[in-house]
């Protein structure tokens, strides 16, 4: 089946694919013709034209006036979209006190050779189509009867919340700044960090109906072009009628997207992003939405946290050993119970083994039954806290899992180093940083679960190479997703398990360099929905 197929059953009807981002030499305009009405210099028939294709749409605002020389003009606009003190001082203030002696010409030459209004960033638009997509982007238009061309002003203006400190990667040392909704704000968080001319930010818009402005962000020099090209070339092969945030863009063009593993960083930070971008890996970055995404990216690196770089190396190693020994605790503690206490419990110390036994003494369902109906209660508590208003959320959850436990304890139908169990589990799956890599282990710990009830360690044992061969085969933009373990990249293991101290991470990851073959040759056409047998041919 292949992605084209899946997007469409997910999202409806057929749409035609968005070529809004490409080049107009690329488009369905490829001799540059005007489209529609584009040469007309009737400002009414222009008018008529953009009522006829945004009919029906109250917020569209055409401000009629006469200027200069008795020159019939129109200025187009989004109502809320712009700084109506602005437009009235610096657009429609010049151009009404123009000499009305000029002539006709001299009049259009003056405005639209964008010398005349007080305004730094404004375009001419050429056909109607491109007029108007830049309206919808929030520009004003000004027509102006006699001339084709369409004047657009970047007056935006609309009202945003403030920069917070991140909620859901909090550091006690680092900075306290978060994305917002507001793209260009979110460029400006980068920019005033990475004051270098080697930032590149390219945007495209994707959606056949919202048309969604993307900017991709990397460093020229350090970010291999193969890997930009194919990023680019990713992002266009999206057919979509929109784009509300990056998980749509996610799903779109990781390598996998049958796997249950993220192959794409998550972050509300700019910090991240920057020390990605210097790592000479790209930022992806969507209006609308706080959340940006990076790639390539490996298991290890959705281990590591923000606050790893900015304690000592010795806390931050210390930290991240703790992390990846709860990471298996997360996943196999309540399967390794399930197995011990039903076919191997000669492997348990005797006073051990007594004492289990005397907790499920009254407990009238085997440990698999116990076990999965008490990890079934705490995802539904975890889901309960999420949805439930945030001021009562905290409470409800602590209070929910005490009481269940305990009344689960005292009427008989879980054991309580059942509990403590599930509850230290818990604790587990929060220790990961970044919160897809944690659902995907508290997934994939159902049927783990279920293999430890019908085989016992032997199950588990199955299970944990069946998750390591699908690793082997995972690919994050071409880039194997255990490396550098997997395979083995020595000079790149000092910022993996632990942290190196500054002054010996002198080089850059090769994973991601301009000099190694880590990135796949982009092809001329991709296939969304490969297997993982096409995609170990393909790199044959």
């Amino acid at each position: 089946m292949s992605k084209k197929f899946w997007l469409k059953k997910m999202f409806g009807k057929t749409q035609a694919k968005s070529t809004a981002h490409l080049p107009r030499e690329q488009s369905s305009n490829p001799n540059n013709e005007p489209l529609e009405v584009a040469e007309c210099i009737d400002i009414s028939k222009r008018l008529e034209w953009f009522q006829q294709n945004l009919s029906n749409s109250s917020d569209v605002q055409y401000h009629k006036f006469v200027a200069g020389p008795e020159v019939r003009c129109s200025l187009i606009y989004l109502k809320g979209m712009i700084d109506h003190k602005t437009v009235e001082k610096s657009v429609l203030g010049v151009i009404t006190t123009l000499d009305a002696s000029m002539s006709i010409e001299q009049f259009i030459s003056l405005i639209m050779d964008k010398k005349h209004l007080p305004i730094s960033e404004q375009s001419i638009q050429y056909t109607l189509k491109e007029a108007l997509r830049k309206l919808l982007n929030r520009d004003a238009l000004l027509l102006i009867d006699g001339d084709p061309r369409i004047l657009a002003i970047s007056v935006v203006s609309f009202t945003k919340r403030a920069i917070e400190e991140p909620k859901n990667e909090t550091v006690i040392r680092g900075p306290r700044e978060a994305f917002l909704e507001d793209l260009e704000t979110n460029l400006t968080l980068l920019r005033r960090r990475m004051k270098s001319p080697s930032f590149k930010v390219e945007m495209m818009h994707i959606g056949t109906e919202t048309s969604t402005s993307v900017a991709i962000t990397y460093l020229h020099g350090k970010c291999s072009q193969q890997l930009v090209e194919e990023m680019k070339r990713r992002l266009s092969s999206i057919d979509i009628d929109g784009i509300l945030a990056t998980s749509y863009i996610e799903e779109c063009i990781e390598d996998n997207p049958y796997s249950p593993f993220p192959q794409l960083q998550l972050t509300e930070r700019p910090d991240v992003v920057n020390a990605a971008l210097l790592e000479g890996r790209i930022g992806v970055l969507v209006d609308g939405t706080p959340i940006a995404l990076i790639a390539p990216t490996t298991i290890f690196m959705l281990m590591q946290a923000a606050e790893d770089y900015y304690h000592r190396y010795i806390a931050a190693s210390w930290i991240r050993y703790i992390r990846y020994f709860f990471l298996f605790v997360s996943l196999l503690l309540p399967s390794a119970y399930i197995a011990i206490t039903t076919f191997h419990p000669e492997i348990l110390p005797e006073r051990l083994l007594i004492t289990l036994a005397s907790s499920r003494e009254v407990v009238p369902f085997n440990s698999f039954f116990e076990a999965f109906m008490m990890e079934l209660s705490f995802e539904a508590l975890r889901e309960a806290s999420v949805r439930i208003p945030k001021t009562i959320g905290q409470s409800v959850s602590i209070i929910g899992a005490l009481i269940i436990g305990t009344a689960a304890v005292e009427a008989g139908i879980a054991s309580a180093a059942m509990v403590i169990i599930v509850s230290l589990t818990g604790i587990s799956s929060f220790i990961i940083p970044h919160f897809e890599l944690g659902f995907s282990f508290r997934m994939l710990r159902f049927p783990i679960m279920i293999l430890a009830g019908i085989l016992g360690l032997y199950g588990i044992a199955c299970a944990m190479i069946l998750i390591y061969l699908h690793l082997l085969e995972l690919r994050s933009f071409g880039v194997p997703y255990l490396a550098p373990v997997a395979p083995l990249v020595p000079n790149d293991l000092k910022d993996t398990l632990g942290r190196a101290p500054w002054w010996k991470l002198t080089t850059r990851t090769s994973l991601f360099g301009l000099s190694q073959g880590g990135i796949r040759q982009p092809t001329n056409s991709r296939k969304w929905a490969q297997s993982l047998e096409d995609n170990h041919l393909e790199e044959e």
